[in-house]
């Protein structure tokens, strides 16, 4: 008798071995509570950082509703290093385009996003790293934005 491969278990190995990526060193989400992002919620990502040689690209992963008034999304974004030292940055992410059509991916009414923040950034030192988020709209609460994360990953070099 001949055995006949499970299409299911197959289908699953599948996800899994897609789902793993080697090269990421973080990734974490936060939810925003009832999706309304409040001007004093500051969201706070920590990381370690072994290797200050490799270039790594770091994305902003956010969820929105599609009842989210705006094409796009400014952030307060600050970087702190193991030794204590600063960077600041105002980052816009484009969310739809002019005739309002949602970029990412959607089901339902919700919308993912993938946005690259920095592309080949190196880390100088190694320790622990800081990069803190604050919705930067204007508004006293922002709704419609379910959850903000941070992921990153090793570069791989660009083909040419």
């Amino acid at each position: 008798m001949e055995k006949k491969a499970n299409p299911v278990l197959l289908i699953l190995i599948l996800v899994a071995i897609s789902a793993c990526n080697k090269g990421e060193i973080y990734n974490n989400t936060y939810d925003i509570e009832n999706s309304v992002w409040e001007a004093s919620n500051v969201i706070n990502f920590n990381f370690q950082v072994e290797d200050t040689l490799q270039p790594y690209n770091v994305y902003i992963n956010l969820r929105h509703t599609s009842q989210y008034k705006y094409r796009n999304l400014f952030l307060f974004i600050e970087t702190t290093s193991p030794e204590g030292h600063t960077v600041k940055d105002t980052f816009e992410c484009m969310l739809a385009d002019k005739r309002g059509r949602w970029y990412g991916k959607g089901w339902g009414d919700m919308y993912q996003n993938r946005i690259p923040y920095k592309r080949f950034v190196r880390f100088p030192h190694s320790g622990t790293y800081s990069i803190e988020v604050k919705q930067a709209m204007r508004e006293e609460k922002l709704k419609h934005i379910s959850d903000i994360g941070i992921e990153i990953e090793t570069a791989k070099q660009p083909e040419k």
